[in-house]
C-alpha cells in the first residue's frame, strides 16, 4: 500500500506483524498464561477496547509496522521527534550527490493572527501567491546551482549538502511499535500542526488501520 503525499511524497507499507490485533490480545492475556490461535470478534474486539480505554497501552506496543517516507526535510524532522517505540534509516547526502528533489506548495498561507506562535492563519492563497512563488522557486534554484558548483570545484558532499534548503525531499525505512504510531498520529493531527505535517500523519492512518483495524480505532477513540 502507498499513499502520496504533497507533490511528490509518500508513505509507502514495507512490513507490518501479522495478525497484530490478535497479537494485542496474547499479550495482555500473557499475564494470565492464557492465549487464543485465532481472534475472536466478540470477546477480542471488548479486551481490546478495554485495554484502550483504561489506558493498559502496553500490549499495543507489541506490533511493528515498517514504513519508506518520502517527505520534506521539514516535514520530517517534526515526524522525527517522536523517538519512543521508533528506529529510523535515512537516505544519506554524505554518501550520495544524485539530484535533489525539493517540495513544491501549491498555495502560500499567511500568518497566524497576532499573539499566535505556530502553524498558519488560511490553507487558501492570501493575495501573494505569485509574487512568493517566484521568491520561493528562486530560492531553490539558486541553492542547488551552489550545490553542483561546490561538487565541481570537488567540495565533498557530506560538506556541499549543507547548502540545500529544507524543502528537499528526503526518504527513511521508519519502523514503529503500533502504540508509536498511534501517539506520532495523534500529536501531528492535532489543530495546531503544519499542514504538511498533518497530510503524512493521515497518510499513517489510512494505513495503519488497514492492517490492525480493532487496535488502531480502539486507540483512536479511546487514547
Amino acid at each position: 500500500m502507498k499513499i502520496e503525499c504533497l507533490d511528490n511524497g509518500y508513505v509507502e507499507l514495507l512490513s507490518h506483524t501479522p495478525d497484530g490485533d490478535l497479537l494485542v490480545v496474547n499479550a495482555a492475556r500473557c499475564s494470565f498464561d492464557k492465549q487464543h490461535e485465532e481472534f475472536d470478534f466478540e470477546k477480542d474486539a471488548k479486551l481490546i477496547n478495554y485495554l484502550a480505554r483504561e489506558r493498559h497501552v502496553l500490549p499495543f506496543r507489541h506490533p511493528n509496522v515498517t514504513l519508506r517516507i518520502h517527505a520534506p526535510l521539514f516535514v520530517l524532522r517534526q515526524l522525527g521527534k517522536h523517538q519512543v517505540g521508533f528506529s529510523w534509516s535515512e537516505v544519506s547526502r554524505r554518501y550520495i550527490d544524485s539530484e535533489p528533489e525539493f517540495y513544491s506548495p501549491v498555495v502560500f498561507r499567511a500568518r497566524p493572527d497576532k499573539g499566535i506562535k505556530q502553524g498558519s492563519k488560511h490553507v487558501e492563497p492570501f493575495g501573494k501567491n505569485d509574487f512568493c512563488r517566484e521568491r520561493y522557486d528562486n530560492a531553490e534554484q539558486v541553492a542547488y546551482n551552489e550545490y553542483k558548483r561546490l561538487l565541481t570545484a570537488g567540495v565533498a558532499p557530506e560538506m556541499a549538502r549543507a547548502i540545500l534548503p529544507q524543502s528537499m525531499y528526503t526518504t527513511t525505512v521508519t519502523t514503529g511499535t503500533l502504540l508509536g504510531w498511534h501517539h506520532m498520529y495523534q500529536l501531528r493531527t492535532e489543530e495546531h500542526t503544519q499542514y504538511e505535517t498533518q497530510r503524512y500523519a493521515k497518510a499513517v492512518d489510512l494505513i495503519i488501520k488497514e492492517l490492525y483495524p480493532i487496535s488502531w480505532t480502539a486507540l483512536k477513540h479511546n487514547v
